[in-house]
């Protein structure tokens, strides 16, 4: 247990590094950053955005049991595992969001420019809410057509983000289960990924640091449990030895 806890915490101390400078940093997000870089960041961020991450989901689950080589059933019972860390800690988003009812910072934004109250704003249905958003917009010609979509589509509360809950939980499992299996190349990709999800979050106007901070330690306390759970019933993340040696041998020869 000691060495899961170890591997998570470590993968989450490399999230948290971004999202912790620029909370202490004193950023503030202002809409009118480049456009091609926001389209790039929207492409990323929509990877978790349903439906995408339906997909992401999907194939992260395909890879990480074909890294982890597991039998059949043991197989099953980890992308059981998987599927329900991250649908645990959606449901946890989703609750704390109702409790704490933290606006976005786009919607503090409208408040400031367009004379939206806050309250007011989170007093209507949410369809309302995206029809006033996309109303409130039409002309506002700083903002790209694709993010005053999302916006539209994204008028919930703010604390914690779900979608670094979901992006963190996977880099953190790459972490917990592939690094025994010297899957750094893996591993690296799926931190990198998680933590431009986060950014994206970030310079979209959809969130402020401390939600990505909260969200991220929220998902290393799930991933820890669901880690040590897939040891207990899928049995070790170690390769024997012999295998050990293959895998090894095949990272030499740039497999």
């Amino acid at each position: 247990m000691l060495a899961i806890v170890r591997r998570t915490a470590a993968g989450a101390a490399i999230l948290l590094i971004m999202p912790v400078i620029v909370w202490l940093s004193g950023w503030a997000w202002e809409p009118g950053h480049d456009t091609g870089w926001l389209k790039l960041l929207y492409a990323i961020t929509e990877t978790v955005t349903q439906p995408w991450g339906i997909i992401t989901h999907g194939v992260l689950c395909a890879w990480f049991l074909w890294c982890l080589r597991f039998r059949l059933r043991p197989a099953i019972v980890l992308f059981t595992i998987l599927a329900c860390a991250i649908l645990a800690g959606q449901g946890v988003k989703s609750w704390m969001k109702g409790w704490v009812q933290e606006p976005r910072p786009f919607v503090v934004w409208l408040e400031k420019t367009h004379h939206i109250p806050v309250d007011t704003f989170y007093t209507l249905k949410r369809k309302a809410r995206g029809e006033l958003v996309k109303e409130q917009l039409a002309q506002e010609q700083t903002i790209p057509a694709f993010l005053r979509k999302h916006w539209q589509k994204e008028t919930g509360f703010a604390f914690p983000s779900g979608h670094t809950m979901f992006a963190a939980s996977w880099a953190m499992l790459a972490v917990g289960l592939l690094w025994p299996r010297r899957r750094t190349l893996t591993i690296a990709i799926v931190l990198v990924w998680a933590i431009s999800v986060m950014g994206s979050r970030l310079l979209l106007g959809m969130h402020w640091p401390r939600d990505l901070v909260v969200a991220t330690l929220l998902s290393w306390l799930l991933v820890t449990c669901a880690t040590w759970l897939a040891q207990r019933l899928c049995g070790p993340l170690t390769p024997p030895p012999q295998e050990d040696k293959e895998i090894a041998q095949r990272e030499e020869e740039g497999v």
